[in-house]
């Protein structure tokens, strides 16, 4: 699973309530930035895909747990620890 798989997922899934969080994720993605909310996994997916860049662990994790998710393989709470986590170690986590 991969960026192409997850992009390519992203493209042909439509909001859903499904992928949605029961809590909004907060992010600033730079100092300057505006906060963003996170509130589902398609949101999610599309901030690690083009946002955050660096390949680690915790951003592949996350982008796989929000492909099982849009595969209907898993459920968003599962979706959101991992981002939560991948934002964190990319302190642009604002509040969880």
């Amino acid at each position: 699973m991969g960026r192409a798989d997850l992009a390519a997922r992203l493209e042909g899934n439509g909001r859903s309530e499904l992928s949605r969080f029961e809590r909004p994720v907060v992010i600033q993605l730079s100092r300057h930035a505006a906060e963003r909310v996170v509130f589902d996994v398609n949101d999610a997916a599309t901030i690690l895909l083009r946002d955050l860049t660096r390949e680690t662990k915790k951003r592949k994790a996350a982008m796989d747990a929000c492909l099982r998710v849009l595969r209907g393989e898993s459920h968003p709470p599962a979706a959101r620890r991992a981002f939560v986590a991948a934002a964190l170690e990319a302190k642009i986590l604002r509040s969880d």
